[in-house]
């Protein structure tokens, strides 16, 4: 559209010179516009770099050096030291004694914040999974290397259930929650079955979530009875889906 003086300049003689006026309002406001887009994909590159960094460092137990970062984001290490500086201002990142880069405990506040958010968006599918196997129904997640019960739904028509904590700690290595979530490191999402390795009598059956950024989980059910371990299996693999859809 023309701007204010060159459509005075029409009006007066419609000839070419104000058509001229006209074409140049635009061009001129074409750099600022430029310099804007450039500026903003700067920025979200810039995001995205910082976003990948503290996923590098957070799947290497023992760190990276900002060498092994710069290599393993093809990026300078100069780049590097820029991304760290804020996010070790926020507490995302650290350098421990070594000058490894390690995660900062920013990142377990801000987990510590989403967790209830995971356990509300969980929580019907759990309700559902706890009704049709008469077991109590968990969701688990990893934390410090450990299973942790983040919800837990009890049925309702049961005359005896396993009462579970929330909260409740473990190591991996024992139970079904914790030996689903290491069956899905390794990429095998299909149900699995433990009896009594958590508690003498109880009997677990569980299959990891998959598919939420940055979450290792797994849900499943606990009984005082052994549990069919084909149609309680099946159950648990609808919740997994469930959750995994209610979550992303």
């Amino acid at each position: 559209m023309p701007n204010g003086s060159a459509l005075a300049g029409e009006l007066r003689s419609g000839g070419p010179a104000s058509s001229g006026s006209a074409s140049s309002g635009p061009a001129s406001s074409g750099p600022a516009s430029s310099g804007s887009a450039v500026r903003g994909g700067e920025a979200s590159q810039t995001l995205d770099r910082g976003l990948r960094l503290l996923h590098l460092v957070a799947d290497v137990p023992g760190g990276l050096t900002v060498t092994e970062a710069a290599t393993r984001l093809g990026i300078g290490r100069a780049a590097v030291y820029r991304l760290v500086g804020p996010l070790a201002g926020h507490g995302m990142l650290r350098r421990d004694t070594d000058g490894r880069l390690r995660l900062g405990a920013g990142v377990l506040h801000l987990a510590r914040r989403a967790q209830p958010l995971l356990a509300e968006g969980a929580l019907p599918a759990l309700r559902r999974l706890a009704e049709q196997a008469g077991a109590t129904a968990h969701l688990t997640v990893v934390e410090g290397g450990e299973g942790v019960a983040l919800a837990v739904v009890e049925p309702s028509w049961t005359s005896f259930h396993v009462a579970y904590r929330t909260g409740a700690r473990h190591p991996l290595e024992r139970g079904a929650a914790g030996r689903a979530i290491l069956a899905g490191r390794s990429g095998d999402t299909g149900p699995v079955s433990t009896a009594g390795e958590l508690q003498s009598g109880a009997y677990g059956v569980a299959a990891p979530v998959l598919g939420v950024p940055g979450l290792e989980a797994s849900v499943g059910v606990v009984a005082l009875a052994p549990l069919d371990a084909e149609a309680v299996g099946a159950q648990v693999l609808a919740a997994a889906t469930a959750i995994t859809t209610a979550l992303t």
